[in-house]
């Protein structure tokens, strides 16, 4: 297992909950890493074009909460069935990251987990246009993400971007990579100095 995947799981300590803000609706993601040959990958997705919320842009497999999932982990895991095929039997649940709200009006949870290399993703067409895989220790690198402050209701939003071959990653799902960066290697964030846009 990497160093920094043990280092996030043995030594850091769990993140503090954050209560869930009134009139947002919980949902949860999973947040899933891939062991190959030559590393660690993260496997994320390009939504379907005409999906409601967020279409086209590059996300984790998740979505709302049902009244039927006995938890938001649980959430995380129907979520990656149904939109990639992957059984919860090939996933090991690792751990949460902080939760956040999202401009969709979701208070998200980001489930870290680990999926079998032997995967095989069976997208499903009304949800997901594509799948694939990042190496994170690309994430990892603070040279690789953009940001800009947005300001809305008078306050100030920074928005990650993190630009990978022809996928633009970004919002919600770059905030939570930043984050899991974050965590994953504390020391090369440490006073960084990431490039506006």
């Amino acid at each position: 297992m990497s160093h920094w995947l043990t280092r996030y799981l043995l030594t850091l300590p769990p993140p503090a909950a954050r209560p869930h803000p009134a009139g947002l609706d919980q949902a949860a993601v999973l947040v899933p890493l891939v062991k190959r040959q030559d590393g660690w990958y993260l496997l994320l997705t390009r939504r379907a074009a005409t999906l409601r919320h967020h279409g086209g842009q590059v996300s984790f497999p998740g979505g709302r909460r049902d009244s039927t999932d006995a938890s938001l982990i649980a959430t995380a895991l129907r979520e990656t069935q149904e939109e990639l095929g992957i059984a919860p039997a090939l996933i090991s649940v690792q751990g949460k990251l902080p939760a956040l709200p999202t401009v969709s009006r979701f208070w998200v949870q980001p489930v870290l987990a680990c999926v079998s290399h032997a995967y095989h993703a069976t997208p499903n067409p009304d949800e997901v246009a594509r799948v694939f895989e990042v190496p994170l220790s690309f994430l990892l690198n603070p040279a690789h993400y953009r940001q800009k402050v947005v300001i809305r209701r008078g306050q100030r939003h920074p928005i990650w971007f993190i630009p990978w071959q022809d996928e633009l990653i970004w919002g919600a799902t770059a905030a939570m990579i930043q984050q899991l960066a974050c965590l994953l290697d504390a020391e090369r964030w440490h006073s960084i100095k990431i490039e506006q846009v």
